[in-house]
């Protein structure tokens, strides 16, 4: 649990509450949380699944690693503790998104169990959605978009998830999407499809 270091500080309420902004919004706020190792599609997926939701008239937004990683948490390196608070700011504007009645998507490596646990507890029983995107190493190392696993293998990244640092998979997850033999657009629709069946979408 992070400290809370800010005194004489309370919590205001608003006249708007989450309810009139999902009446408002036609649809109910939601964090789809994918996770994964470097290059198994998480990115690609949440992209693909923010365009069939903003086909459908959905209030979305999409975070992802590299880009935060150039504004809000510019200031965050890979350790351990640079990770966790990287996953800990991500998992409060995520909340901020669903708490406005939007669809947020987040793609990060988010490779501790702890961390992601920490962001499904800031939220309602519902709202977050674990997405584990299931890929090999050795496919996503076939992939390596960045050039990331070749560095890593040659030493010039140091804690790399996958190679010389730890990924913790979920345990449960909500939805599992199989990236080694699926195509992104039929993974995206799987998505859809649980948003569909858990009331989050209108039918």
């Amino acid at each position: 649990m992070t400290e809370q270091k800010a005194t004489n500080v309370t919590w205001h309420a608003h006249r708007i509450t989450r309810e009139d902004r999902q009446k408002l919004n036609g649809h109910r706020g939601a964090v789809l949380w994918f996770t994964g190792l470097s290059g198994c599609g998480k990115s690609t997926i949440a992209n693909a699944v923010d365009q069939l939701l903003h086909e459908r008239g959905i209030h979305t937004y999409v975070l992802d690693g590299d880009n935060i990683r150039m504004g809000l948490n510019k200031n965050l390196g890979f350790s351990p503790a640079d990770r966790t608070e990287n996953i800990r700011r991500i998992g409060e504007v995520a909340k901020l998104f669903s708490d406005a009645a939007h669809v947020v998507s987040t793609a990060f490596i988010s490779p501790y169990k702890a961390d992601r646990d920490m962001c499904r507890a800031l939220l309602p029983a519902g709202e977050f959605i674990e997405i584990l995107v299931q890929a090999s190493l050795e496919t996503c190392e076939s992939r390596d978009p960045k050039g990331l696993y070749k560095k890593a293998r040659a030493g010039e990244i140091k804690e790399f998830t996958g190679i010389s640092a730890p990924y913790e998979a979920p345990e449960n997850p909500e939805i599992v999407l199989d990236s080694d033999n699926k195509g992104i657009e039929a993974l995206a629709r799987e998505v859809i499809a649980y948003l569909e069946a858990k009331g989050i979408l209108p039918a």
